[in-house]
Protein backbone atom coordinates (compact mmCIF):
# COMPACT_ATOMS: atom_id res chain seq x y z
CA UNK A 1 0.00 0.00 0.00
CA UNK A 2 1.39 3.43 -0.82
CA UNK A 3 1.77 6.33 1.75
CA UNK A 4 0.69 9.46 0.52
CA UNK A 5 3.07 12.12 1.92
CA UNK A 6 2.35 15.68 1.70
CA UNK A 7 4.93 18.47 3.08
CA UNK A 8 1.95 19.51 5.01
CA UNK A 9 0.61 16.42 6.20
CA UNK A 10 1.35 16.42 10.38
CA UNK A 11 3.31 13.90 11.82
CA UNK A 12 0.48 13.13 14.10
CA UNK A 13 -1.48 12.66 11.06
CA UNK A 14 0.62 10.16 9.48
CA UNK A 15 1.60 7.79 12.68
CA UNK A 16 -2.25 7.96 13.41
CA UNK A 17 -3.04 6.73 10.21
CA UNK A 18 -0.27 4.64 9.84
CA UNK A 19 1.63 3.14 12.95
CA UNK A 20 3.95 1.22 11.67
CA UNK A 21 5.58 4.09 10.80
CA UNK A 22 6.67 5.46 14.17
CA UNK A 23 9.86 3.01 14.78
CA UNK A 24 11.29 4.37 11.02
CA UNK A 25 10.61 8.42 12.29
CA UNK A 26 11.94 7.62 15.61
CA UNK A 27 15.52 6.30 13.59
CA UNK A 28 15.25 9.58 11.36
CA UNK A 29 15.35 11.55 14.41
CA UNK A 30 11.08 12.95 13.93
CA UNK A 31 9.36 13.45 17.10
CA UNK A 32 6.11 11.77 16.42
CA UNK A 33 4.87 12.41 20.17
CA UNK A 34 5.72 16.19 21.61
CA UNK A 35 6.13 17.22 18.37
CA UNK A 36 3.18 15.36 16.30
CA UNK A 37 1.63 18.78 15.56
CA UNK A 38 4.38 19.76 12.88
CA UNK A 39 4.29 19.32 9.63
CA UNK A 40 6.56 16.56 7.88
CA UNK A 41 8.21 19.26 5.73
CA UNK A 42 9.19 20.81 8.95
CA UNK A 43 9.87 17.96 11.25
CA UNK A 44 12.08 16.57 8.30
CA UNK A 45 14.15 20.50 8.01
CA UNK A 46 14.30 20.47 11.79
CA UNK A 47 15.75 16.69 12.05
CA UNK A 48 18.50 18.10 9.05
CA UNK A 49 16.89 15.42 6.40
CA UNK A 50 15.47 15.40 2.68
CA UNK A 51 11.23 14.76 2.69
CA UNK A 52 12.53 11.97 0.35
CA UNK A 53 14.36 10.32 2.66
CA UNK A 54 11.04 10.43 4.98
CA UNK A 55 8.66 9.35 2.06
CA UNK A 56 11.42 6.30 1.95
CA UNK A 57 11.50 5.21 4.78
CA UNK A 58 8.15 4.81 6.01
CA UNK A 59 6.76 3.12 2.87
CA UNK A 60 9.57 1.02 3.59
CA UNK A 61 8.26 0.78 7.29
CA UNK A 62 4.46 -0.11 5.73
CA UNK A 63 5.40 -2.62 3.03
CA UNK A 64 7.99 -4.39 5.79
CA UNK A 65 5.09 -4.13 8.01
CA UNK A 66 2.45 -6.15 5.10
CA UNK A 67 4.94 -8.55 4.64
CA UNK A 68 5.00 -9.67 8.17
CA UNK A 69 3.65 -12.51 9.13
CA UNK A 70 2.22 -11.07 13.07
CA UNK A 71 -1.02 -10.17 13.42
CA UNK A 72 -1.62 -6.04 12.25
CA UNK A 73 -1.04 -3.23 15.23
CA UNK A 74 -3.88 -2.68 17.04
CA UNK A 75 -6.09 0.77 15.73
CA UNK A 76 -6.40 2.26 19.12
CA UNK A 77 -8.39 5.11 17.78
CA UNK A 78 -11.40 2.88 17.43
CA UNK A 79 -10.99 1.10 20.92
CA UNK A 80 -12.95 2.92 23.43
CA UNK A 81 -11.17 5.22 25.95
CA UNK A 82 -11.35 2.54 28.62
CA UNK A 83 -9.78 0.21 27.06
CA UNK A 84 -7.21 2.51 26.04
CA UNK A 85 -6.39 3.66 29.12
CA UNK A 86 -6.03 0.17 30.78
CA UNK A 87 -3.85 -0.18 27.96
CA UNK A 88 -1.53 2.49 28.64
CA UNK A 89 -1.51 1.60 32.47
CA UNK A 90 -0.99 -2.34 31.84
CA UNK A 91 1.95 -1.61 29.05
CA UNK A 92 3.48 1.77 29.22
CA UNK A 93 2.97 2.23 33.41
CA UNK A 94 4.21 -1.29 33.94
CA UNK A 95 7.36 -1.15 31.97
CA UNK A 96 8.24 2.47 33.64
CA UNK A 97 7.86 0.86 37.04
CA UNK A 98 10.46 -1.92 36.25
CA UNK A 99 12.98 0.23 33.98
CA UNK A 100 13.35 3.30 36.13
CA UNK A 101 14.77 1.82 39.18
CA UNK A 102 16.60 -1.24 37.04
CA UNK A 103 18.46 1.67 35.18
CA UNK A 104 19.23 3.72 38.67
CA UNK A 105 20.64 0.31 39.59
CA UNK A 106 22.68 0.20 36.59
CA UNK A 107 24.04 4.22 36.75
CA UNK A 108 26.08 3.39 40.37
CA UNK A 109 27.47 0.32 38.99
CA UNK A 110 28.69 2.24 35.33
CA UNK A 111 30.16 5.36 37.47
CA UNK A 112 31.24 3.01 39.93
CA UNK A 113 33.53 1.24 37.26
CA UNK A 114 33.92 4.09 34.68
CA UNK A 115 33.58 7.41 36.82
CA UNK A 116 37.48 8.35 36.40
CA UNK A 117 36.97 8.29 32.63
CA UNK A 118 34.11 8.87 32.21
CA UNK A 119 32.42 10.68 35.20
CA UNK A 120 31.52 14.16 33.57
CA UNK A 121 29.09 12.71 31.15
CA UNK A 122 27.77 9.95 33.52
CA UNK A 123 27.26 12.63 35.90
CA UNK A 124 25.00 14.76 33.79
CA UNK A 125 23.42 11.66 32.17
CA UNK A 126 22.33 10.58 35.71
CA UNK A 127 21.13 14.54 36.63
CA UNK A 128 18.81 14.37 33.86
CA UNK A 129 17.83 10.89 34.31
CA UNK A 130 16.81 11.51 38.00
CA UNK A 131 14.75 14.37 37.30
CA UNK A 132 13.26 12.21 34.40
CA UNK A 133 12.47 9.62 36.81
CA UNK A 134 11.23 11.57 39.59
CA UNK A 135 8.41 13.60 37.31
CA UNK A 136 7.51 10.53 35.49
CA UNK A 137 6.90 8.65 38.66
CA UNK A 138 4.66 11.49 39.91
CA UNK A 139 2.92 11.41 36.63
CA UNK A 140 2.20 7.95 36.40
CA UNK A 141 0.56 8.39 39.96
CA UNK A 142 -1.72 11.37 38.85
CA UNK A 143 -2.66 9.91 35.71
CA UNK A 144 -3.80 6.51 37.96
CA UNK A 145 -5.15 8.35 40.58
CA UNK A 146 -7.06 11.05 39.05
CA UNK A 147 -7.25 11.61 35.27
CA UNK A 148 -7.86 7.98 34.12
CA UNK A 149 -10.42 7.18 36.92
CA UNK A 150 -12.71 10.37 35.49
CA UNK A 151 -11.83 8.98 31.82
CA UNK A 152 -13.44 5.73 32.66
CA UNK A 153 -16.11 7.26 34.96
CA UNK A 154 -17.01 9.90 32.37
CA UNK A 155 -17.45 7.70 29.62
CA UNK A 156 -19.63 5.26 31.58
CA UNK A 157 -21.90 7.65 32.66
CA UNK A 158 -22.21 8.99 29.44
CA UNK A 159 -22.99 5.74 27.78
CA UNK A 160 -25.74 5.51 30.76
CA UNK A 161 -27.25 8.75 31.43
CA UNK A 162 -25.95 10.46 28.27
CA UNK A 163 -24.42 13.27 30.96
CA UNK A 164 -20.72 13.76 32.30
CA UNK A 165 -20.05 13.67 36.18
CA UNK A 166 -18.46 16.57 37.87
CA UNK A 167 -14.86 16.56 38.10
CA UNK A 168 -12.94 18.53 41.23
CA UNK A 169 -11.27 20.49 39.12
CA UNK A 170 -13.79 21.25 36.47
CA UNK A 171 -13.11 20.06 33.81
CA UNK A 172 -10.99 17.09 32.19
CA UNK A 173 -8.97 19.80 30.61
CA UNK A 174 -7.36 20.78 33.15
CA UNK A 175 -5.04 17.68 34.51
CA UNK A 176 -5.09 17.05 30.04
CA UNK A 177 -3.06 20.42 29.77
CA UNK A 178 -0.94 19.63 33.57
CA UNK A 179 0.04 16.07 31.64
CA UNK A 180 0.85 17.44 28.50
CA UNK A 181 2.74 20.01 29.50
CA UNK A 182 4.75 17.34 31.80
CA UNK A 183 5.20 15.31 28.37
CA UNK A 184 7.06 18.52 26.80
CA UNK A 185 9.41 18.71 29.94
CA UNK A 186 10.12 14.50 29.39
CA UNK A 187 10.79 15.06 25.52
CA UNK A 188 13.45 17.75 26.50
CA UNK A 189 14.66 15.79 28.99
CA UNK A 190 15.10 12.81 26.27
CA UNK A 191 16.89 15.22 23.75
CA UNK A 192 19.03 16.18 26.75
CA UNK A 193 20.48 12.51 27.04
CA UNK A 194 20.89 11.69 23.47
CA UNK A 195 22.29 15.04 23.64
CA UNK A 196 24.88 14.09 26.24
CA UNK A 197 25.63 10.89 24.99
CA UNK A 198 25.91 11.97 21.46
CA UNK A 199 22.61 9.18 20.51
CA UNK A 200 24.10 6.76 23.05
CA UNK A 201 27.30 6.01 21.37
CA UNK A 202 29.24 3.41 23.81
CA UNK A 203 33.02 4.82 24.19
CA UNK A 204 35.52 2.15 23.59
CA UNK A 205 36.10 0.92 26.70
CA UNK A 206 32.65 0.38 27.84
CA UNK A 207 31.57 -2.98 29.62
CA UNK A 208 28.73 -5.09 29.29
CA UNK A 209 26.94 -3.52 32.32
CA UNK A 210 27.70 0.04 30.22
CA UNK A 211 25.88 -1.37 27.03
CA UNK A 212 22.90 -2.15 29.06
CA UNK A 213 22.50 1.05 30.80
CA UNK A 214 22.24 2.75 27.03
CA UNK A 215 20.52 0.21 26.00
CA UNK A 216 18.04 0.05 28.82
CA UNK A 217 17.33 4.07 28.46
CA UNK A 218 17.10 3.81 24.48
CA UNK A 219 14.53 1.69 25.30
CA UNK A 220 12.88 3.71 28.40
CA UNK A 221 12.86 6.55 24.92
CA UNK A 222 11.09 4.57 22.90
CA UNK A 223 8.38 3.09 25.17
CA UNK A 224 8.35 7.10 26.64
CA UNK A 225 7.25 8.13 23.17
CA UNK A 226 4.82 5.57 22.38
CA UNK A 227 2.92 6.20 25.95
CA UNK A 228 3.19 10.10 25.10
CA UNK A 229 1.71 9.07 21.50
CA UNK A 230 -1.36 7.64 22.50
CA UNK A 231 -2.17 10.51 25.13
CA UNK A 232 -1.45 13.50 23.26
CA UNK A 233 -3.10 12.66 20.00
CA UNK A 234 -5.42 9.69 20.79
CA UNK A 235 -6.49 9.30 24.76
CA UNK A 236 -6.38 13.43 25.58
CA UNK A 237 -8.51 14.82 21.93
CA UNK A 238 -10.89 12.03 22.70
CA UNK A 239 -11.41 12.63 25.98
CA UNK A 240 -12.03 16.35 25.87
CA UNK A 241 -14.32 16.02 22.61
CA UNK A 242 -16.45 13.59 24.56
CA UNK A 243 -16.71 15.33 27.52
CA UNK A 244 -17.39 18.77 25.57
CA UNK A 245 -20.98 16.74 23.73
CA UNK A 246 -22.89 16.63 26.97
Amino acid sequence: MAIAIEPTTTVRDLVLKHPETRQALESLGIDYCCGGGRSLAEAAAAAGIDLTAVAKAVQQAADDANLASDAPERDWRQASLTELANHIEGTHHVFMKQALPRLDDLFAKVLSAHGARHGDMLASLRTTFQSLRSEIEMHLLKEEQVLFPYIRQMEAEMAQTGQIPPMHCGTAANPIRQMEAEHERAGAALMQMRSVTDDYALPADACSTFSALFEGLAEMEADLHEHIHLENNILFPRAMALESRE
